[in-house]
């Protein structure tokens, strides 16, 4: 079992029971929003990553951390799941599962996810171009459009919708053209 496959069966129990809350309380996208704002500051640090990884570091102190992170920022609910995350052992799945949440979440709205892969970021007018060409594309009326950098891909980009992958990038090419060459 791959570990990435491992991850998603321990974050989907975690993530089904974020959504049954949410949808009790209906506190679906406040939640949503919430969980994104997490995810968003866990993106962009990885000091904050790598201190709650490290399971060296004291479970207090990961959640004072947290406490002074996120207290007053996200829903009450959702500060004490972080808290049981870290007092379970399970923060190191959070990424996991919030994304997990949101796929849900997302797919209870009826909005389809499409992870945009590029080099550069897009800006406004491209982005919104682009929704619109997998609206066409999946036929969904509402598309949430999650955007990463990623380097490796020299130029070009990667759309992934669900289990559809769109290769346009300059490495995709180049591996084509690779896998061709010895084929031959």
């Amino acid at each position: 079992m791959s570990n990435q496959n491992f991850e998603e069966k321990v974050a989907m129990p975690y993530a089904e029971a974020l959504v049954a809350n949410a949808k009790s309380l209906n506190l679906l996208s406040e939640y949503k929003e919430d969980l994104s704002s997490v995810l968003s500051i866990l993106s962009q640090s990885k000091d904050l990553q790598s201190f709650l990884l490290n399971p060296l570091n004291n479970s207090f102190v990961k959640k004072e951390v947290l406490k002074k992170l996120f207290e007053n920022q996200v829903q009450s609910f959702i500060m004490k799941f972080l808290l049981v995350l870290v007092e379970r052992r399970r923060i190191s799945f959070l990424k996991t599962i919030i994304e997990k949440y949101l796929e849900i979440a997302y797919s209870l709205e009826s909005i389809t996810i499409a992870e945009l892969s590029s080099v550069v970021d897009l800006d406004e007018n491209q982005q919104l171009s682009l929704t619109n060409k997998i609206k066409v594309l999946t036929g969904s009326s509402q598309i949430k459009l999650l955007t990463k950098n990623d380097p490796s891909l020299i130029a070009g980009f990667i759309i992934k919708i669900g289990s559809k992958v769109i290769d346009a990038s300059l490495n995709g090419k180049l591996k084509k053209m690779s896998l061709y060459l010895e084929s031959s």
